[in-house]
């Protein structure tokens, strides 16, 4: 990969300073802050008004959302649903689907998913669904197929789960679990924040209801997007103004409207990958999924890279529990890279990498339910090393000689 050109398309990685906490939130490229401002400045108006500027306006949201469709190769635009975050979408589905429910219906989540993809179908449990929870194996840190299958029944109407676990950075296998959804007569509702700024997503070869991923962890502004088949997007409930129907897709879905800026936005994310497949493939062959699976296919290979360096280093020591795979497989696992130390808890380890000018975290990352089961609570939680695509080598190096004179 050259990553003297992916570095130089993020402003924020020409300072001094090392990014290793992307699964909070990555750097955004300079042709989506480009976006924004150009919007700003050319197309600030509201829509659906006849004068040319508003008109204008329209197009540019309306092929901005149908590029969205393609990059996720949703079959037409209106099954792309824009929100604030990957949390508020969720609660809107939970609230929206629900209503077609009845009580004894029931639903599946996860003990590894973030509390975006469990807590709106915890809550719906004052509504008489019933809620199970489909529980990591805590010696594998895998989640197991046929244990879900054990909690699926006639009356499981939807499975929330993650596409990869923003601590274990493990790759579930998502169109397995998605077929034994099926067959059993479910939905199933992917949350694919940790997953999307590292791999390619394809909504029709996962063959999921709903998929959800937030653009702010994938180069963008502080934006989400859901995608959900339009056959049940179309049954869902409004929750807009009595006047917008069943038929408002997505506006029933987008209570207040979309933003419209960041939106517009995302386009320069395609820009970004476009160019990336053009510098390392100079010629332009295929669709934009087949360039996309190029694209990701670089990525993989030096994602895989980078984590080795920490893992090699983290799985030597002797203090060190790594939370997850201890591989470094790309088809396994993304470099979002969890530890704890048998002596030391995870804030004194962060705060002494701090000073180093080396952004890390610690804590549960609203994984709570993950980091208790696993008896994780009394470190502060986990150290997570959450590495990219723009991070070098020579960084994560930098990283472990840090860490070495920690611990």
């Amino acid at each position: 990969m050259d990553i003297e050109f992916v570095r130089k398309q993020f402003p924020a990685l020409q300072k001094d300073f090392t990014f290793m906490d992307n699964a909070g939130g990555s750097q955004v490229l300079g042709n989506v802050i480009d976006r924004i401002s150009a919007y700003m400045v050319h197309y600030n108006v509201q829509l659906g008004a006849s004068y040319k500027v508003s008109a204008e306006a329209g197009e540019k949201i309306s092929y901005a959302t149908s590029r969205i469709s393609e990059l996720i190769n949703a079959r037409r635009s209106k099954e792309v649903v824009i929100g604030s975050s990957t949390t508020m979408l969720l609660r809107i589905l939970s609230l929206s689907i629900s209503s077609e429910w009845k009580e004894g219906d029931e639903v599946i989540v996860t003990n590894t998913d973030h509390e975006a993809n469990v807590s709106p179908w915890m809550d719906l449990q004052k509504k008489g669904i019933k809620v199970r929870i489909w529980k990591v194996n805590p010696d594998s840190l895998e989640l197991e197929i046929d244990e879900l299958k054990k909690l699926l029944n006639s009356n499981t109407r939807l499975v929330a789960v993650t596409h990869t676990s923003n601590v274990l950075g493990t790759i579930n296998p998502l169109k397995e679990i998605a077929k034994v959804v099926h067959e059993a007569g479910a939905l199933i509702c992917a949350d694919g924040v940790a997953y999307a700024p590292h791999r390619q997503v394809d909504v029709q070869d996962l063959d999921v209801d709903f998929y959800t991923f937030s653009w702010y962890k994938t180069y963008g502004p502080h934006l989400a997007v859901m995608y959900g088949k339009y056959h049940h997007l179309l049954k869902l409930d409004s929750l807009n103004h009595y006047f917008i129907g069943k038929e408002e897709i997505p506006y029933k879905l987008q209570p207040g409207n979309l933003n419209f800026e960041l939106t517009y936005s995302i386009l320069g994310i395609l820009e970004y990958y476009e160019d990336f497949y053009r510098q390392h493939f100079r010629k332009k062959e295929g669709n934009l999924k087949d360039r996309l699976e190029k694209v990701f296919e670089v990525i993989a290979e030096h994602e895989e890279n980078l984590a080795a360096i920490l893992l090699n280093y983290l799985n030597e020591h002797p203090d060190i529990r790594i939370i997850g795979s201890e591989t470094n497989a790309s088809d396994n696992r993304v470099p979002t890279i969890s530890f704890v130390h048998s002596e030391m808890k995870s804030d004194q380890i962060v705060g002494r990498v701090d000073q180093h000018r080396i952004g890390i975290r610690f804590g549960d990352f609203y994984a709570k339910k993950l980091i208790q089961d696993l008896g994780l609570e009394e470190k502060n939680g986990v150290v997570r090393v959450s590495l990219v695509h723009y991070n070098t080598q020579e960084e994560v190096k930098k990283l472990v000689e840090v860490f070495k004179t920690i611990f």
